[in-house]
């Protein structure tokens, strides 16, 4: 007989919390995640006002027990200190918008300074990128847009492991049969034209000495880097989607639904999560609190055949 279903979850929910670095942090069991909106897609004929997230982001983080406070781009640099004080991380999504020129792109370059200077300080504060938010961590830190193009628009792949991943923080929880299916099964999905070749990531003195490579994939002509994450810094970077096996459900090459993605789905959104408990960050009031949630927005249903099955909309 199999395990309760509850057991189950708790012995999976254990063995994630457990994945922390070695340092001795007294946890939050209330996480608010920021996840930065950006500048509307163009043709966007659901948009509304000038900026979205994706509702996928939201309920990624939200199945793994966080809470969500959109970080809107039209904000000021005041403001954003005062969010950056009040979140508990991060996340960068996936997207389409100019990633040294876009608002976007300023904000995240924000946060990441900020970010940067806390973990210096010995406040551990963790920032998550999937997708176009990895193509965005790569710029901040390198500087400059190393990124090429490759043919992996809508594919699923599965995970070529480095042998840093097994003792990596990000993998290192993950069950030994859901590590067998990401590195042998077609089912972390891909949409996206650029990409971080494993030659450029070579070249960069500063991206090898801060990150370092946990997957890599290849288009069949070039190698690119699929997963990372910094040496010194909680930062982690997908380049594949894990948040659309559970929550996108449009019918195209790519996106896959099976058990072993959605669990995938839920350790990557479950570890990410379990990072955002180690810093005390929280806003000076309930009201403050409440007023900076998700909750005070509603999504807008864009339909089944969308990349984005629901959006946020902000001004």
């Amino acid at each position: 007989m199999g395990r309760p279903a509850a057991a189950v979850f708790a012995v999976l929910l254990a063995a994630v919390l457990a994945c922390a670095p070695g340092r001795s942090q007294q946890l939050t069991d209330r996480p608010i995640i920021g996840v930065l909106a950006q500048e509307n897609l163009p043709k966007d004929a659901f948009a509304r006002g000038s900026s979205y997230i994706a509702a996928s982001y939201v309920k990624f983080l939200e199945s793994a027990g966080a809470r969500v406070a959109p970080i809107r781009i039209n904000l000021t640099d005041e403001e954003y200190t005062k969010l950056f004080q009040s979140i508990n991380g991060l996340l960068l999504p996936g997207g389409d918008v100019d990633i040294q020129k876009s608002q976007f792109s300023r904000v995240s370059k924000i946060f990441y300074s900020m970010a940067i200077r806390a973990n210096d300080a010995g406040d551990y504060f963790p920032i998550w990128g999937t997708c176009q938010g990895f193509q965005q961590l790569t710029v901040l830190t390198a500087n400059k847009n190393l990124l090429t193009l490759t043919d992996t628009k809508a594919v699923a792949l599965p995970l070529k492991f480095t042998t840093a991943a097994k003792s990596s923080r990000l993998f290192r929880s993950f069950p030994k049969d859901l590590l067998q299916s990401l590195a042998n099964e077609n089912i972390t999905s891909n949409f996206h034209s650029w990409s971080l070749s494993v030659q450029n990531y070579s070249k960069n003195a500063k991206l090898k000495r801060f990150y370092r490579v946990l997957s890599i994939n290849s288009d069949g002509r070039k190698e690119f880097i699929s997963t990372m994450e910094a040496n010194r810094y909680p930062f982690y970077a997908v380049q594949w989607h894990p948040e659309k096996s559970t929550f996108e459900w449009i019918d195209k090459p790519g996106m896959v639904h099976s058990f072993a993605a959605i669990r995938t789905s839920f350790y990557t959104a479950s570890f990410f999560v379990s990072e955002a408990k180690k810093n005390q960050h929280h806003f000076s009031s309930t009201a403050e609190e409440e007023k900076a949630l998700i909750y005070n927005f509603l999504p807008v249903f864009r339909g089944t055949d969308s990349i984005f099955v629901q959006n946020y909309y902000f001004d």
